[in-house]
Order: structure tokens, then C-alpha cells, then sequence
């Protein structure tokens, strides 16, 4: 049974979020195939480019570029989002270090939405030119471009199944359990991390209004699934929020009301 928590503790404060190690980049793949002999590494160090930094609120790369590079986020966190023609924009997806930007531009060879900074962030340019050449010489990079795609349409069918099927409660629980695991992916706290998108943005991702994600955020702290302090955020209760990720929704009938000290 769930039990309300009496008060909030504070989270430990915000040291910002270090580059994530090429080992645990999704470009490391690309970089480092098993088996590559020493003449096939020196051509993959032509693929990646030198850092840049991108600042808070700087865009990456916009609807209808030409396609130059596939950017690898080192540190720091991105937003991909489509504007329509009268001006409203849906966010089509959250990006944190490790994660690549771009690849569903490699078809039409121009990027199919905009690209901007959450944070101050750090990007490797991958280029894209160079990466093709380099995969016709190596097959086991063809191959791993499969795995990454992949991954990603894994992703986007995960989010379409949260949008179709279930409960904001639902969504929410699910949004943190992805941000948790992707995390932990990268060698980083799966249980105390940064919301980098304010509270709108999450509910533009998850298809609810900002109100809804604010309500439902503060639920899951009253019950002490989670701890919030304004972009920060730990897991305390994995199991429950699991619980209800997958089929239940919480409601205050569902709580017992703590027993009173005897007067």
C-alpha cells in the first residue's frame, strides 16, 4: 500500500552534468567496432570532428538543412521539435549525453526538424560524408548505424504507446523510468538526475497540458514515489513507480490515511 510522506527532503545540490565518457557514447559504437585493425581505426579518426559547445536556448540545426553532421552529445541535454505552419510546435523528443541528433536526416540529406540546446551542452560533429565513405570500407560500421536506428524506432514506438494507451499518471511514472534507465546507460545516477525540459515541454512530449504534469509530479511526491526540487529529481520508490507505469493509477482512494498519534 502507498503511504503519504509527511515532508520533502532536500536533494543534494545541482554539480551539473559531466561529459560522458566516449566508451559510453552512442557514437562509440561508430568509433570503435570490434575487431577494426589499426588502418581501420585511423580512418574512423577522420569521422568525428572537435567538440563545440552549444548554449542554452541555441539552436543545432533547423527543419531543411543541408545534412553536414551527426551530432553526439557529449554532455549537456537537446529537444528536437516540428513547428507547423500556423506556429505550434510538438516536441518529437528529448536528447541526453551519449544520445546522437540527426539520423533521420541521413535519407533526404536534410534534417527533418529543429535542434536546440536544453542546457549548456557539448556536441561531437560527426560527419556525415566521412562516415559513409568509411562505412563502405567497414562493414561492421553499416552494422552498428543498424543497431543505433534501431534503438531509436524502439524509442519512438515505446512513446507512441504511452500517447495512445495510457493515463498521464501512466506517462509520467513511464517518462521517469526511460530518463532513469537512460541514465544509468551512461554511467550516470539512475536515481538522482536534472529534468532539463521545464514542465511544459514534458507536457508537450507526453501529449498533456503543463498543469497536468505539475499536478501529477506533485501526486507522485505526496505519496513519496519521487523527490523534486525544481529541475531535480530522485527516484525513492522504482518498484511502485513501476507498478504504475504498467497498469495503475494512483488516486487518493487508494492510500490509507496514516494512523493519528494517541492525544
Amino acid at each position: 500500500m502507498l503511504r503519504r510522506v509527511a515532508s520533502v527532503s532536500h536533494l543534494p545540490p545541482d554539480t551539473g552534468c559531466v561529459p560522458v565518457a566516449c566508451r559510453d557514447c552512442g557514437v562509440y559504437r561508430l568509433c570503435v567496432p570490434l575487431g577494426l585493425d589499426e588502418e581501420e581505426m585511423s580512418l574512423l579518426d577522420h569521422i568525428v570532428k572537435r567538440k563545440q559547445i552549444v548554449r542554452r536556448g541555441q539552436i543545432i540545426f533547423r527543419t531543411g538543412q543541408a545534412l553536414d553532421y551527426i551530432y553526439a552529445i557529449r554532455s549537456g541535454s537537446a529537444k528536437t521539435y516540428l513547428t507547423t505552419e500556423d506556429g505550434r510546435v510538438q516536441i518529437t523528443g528529448l536528447h541526453v549525453s551519449g544520445e546522437l541528433l540527426g539520423l533521420s536526416a541521413i535519407d533526404s540529406k536534410r534534417y527533418s526538424c529543429d535542434a536546440m540546446a536544453l542546457e549548456t551542452t557539448s556536441v561531437c560533429e560527426v560527419s556525415v560524408d566521412r562516415l559513409e565513405a568509411v562505412a563502405d570500407r567497414i562493414p561492421a560500421v553499416h552494422y552498428q548505424m543498424l543497431r543505433i536506428m534501431s534503438n531509436q524506432i524502439c524509442d519512438n514506438e515505446h512513446l507512441m504507446l504511452l500517447l495512445g494507451k495510457r493515463s498521464a499518471e501512466e506517462r509520467l511514472a513511464a517518462f521517469l523510468l526511460g530518463l532513469s534507465q537512460r541514465f544509468a546507460a551512461r554511467n550516470y545516477s539512475a536515481t538522482q538526475f536534472n529534468f532539463s525540459m521545464s514542465r511544459g515541454d514534458i507536457g508537450n512530449y507526453l501529449g498533456v497540458a503543463e498543469e497536468t504534469v505539475c499536478r501529477v509530479l506533485s501526486k507522485l511526491q505526496d505519496f513519496g514515489l519521487i523527490r523534486v526540487r525544481r529541475r531535480q529529481v530522485a527516484i525513492l520508490d522504482f518498484e511502485t513507480l513501476r507498478y504504475l507505469a504498467k497498469e495503475q493509477v494512483l488516486t487518493n482512494a487508494s492510500v490509507p490515511t496514516p494512523a493519528r498519534s494517541p492525544a
